[in-house]
């Protein structure tokens, strides 16, 4: 394989939203700690999250939700990350992920993007005219020697990473809660199939396990059918 092995690893509700709410205010992140019945069995994604790959895929708006804009800067971590941004991000934010990471690697189209500015030891950028995920994996590993990774992404971007059949695994923690709301974001979002000629783009998965955590959680894990 001329790319890493990836991974999709995220929280979600019983009805498969990532987020509480449509509006960048709310995020499961800052919003299960405080509701009565999640908060209690919460840990427990938080626990299986430190045992995942130590290269993590993730965007710059989902970072700049969780406020790494403004954050103080953090201690280093063996883990190395990977964010797709194009505007999310400033200088701070970028030094913020440059303490944090053992590598660092932006994906961005914008070539006047902060990181440009920011001198790094530990910093990449691939740059890239239109996002290509498949072309980003195969430098990640070939340049950087990321042979596994954990995507943590929005819905928009997973739905690429399932489009062009770029999930190997899936690795779920769902929630007991729901969330609704169509415009809140689900799991995999982005275009949707509209045509029967298509229906080859749907990730067909296999179980591998299913686990019952704590306080109502689970644990769902799936190997995608090639």
């Amino acid at each position: 394989m001329d790319r890493p092995i990836t991974t999709l690893f995220m929280l979600m509700s019983v009805d498969g939203k990532i987020s509480t709410g449509a509006s960048d205010l709310l995020d499961v992140d800052r919003d299960f700690p405080i509701i009565e019945g999640l908060k209690e069995g919460l840990h427990q994604y938080y626990e299986i999250e430190q045992t995942t790959d130590l290269w993590s895929l993730n965007t710059g708006r989902v970072q700049a939700k969780l406020g790494v804009n403004e954050k103080a800067m953090p201690v280093k971590t063996p883990v190395s990350f990977v964010l797709i941004d194009n505007s999310h991000l400033d200088e701070h934010g970028i030094k913020y992920f440059c303490e944090l990471s053992k590598k660092f690697v932006l994906i961005t189209a914008n070539r006047n993007h902060p990181a440009f500015n920011v001198e790094a030891d530990n910093m990449g950028i691939i740059l890239q005219e239109e996002l290509s995920l498949e072309r980003a994996l195969s430098e990640l590993k070939d340049k950087y020697g990321c042979e596994r990774i954990t995507i943590q992404s929005g819905g928009t971007i997973n739905g690429l990473f399932l489009r062009n059949k770029l999930f190997d695994y899936v690795d779920i923690v769902v929630a007991p809660v729901l969330v609704g709301g169509k415009a809140t974001s689900t799991l995999i979002d982005g275009e949707s199939i509209t045509d029967r000629k298509d229906l080859d783009k749907l990730g067909v998965l296999r179980l591998v396990d299913c686990e019952k955590l704590e306080d109502s959680y689970i644990r769902l894990k799936y190997e995608v059918a090639k």
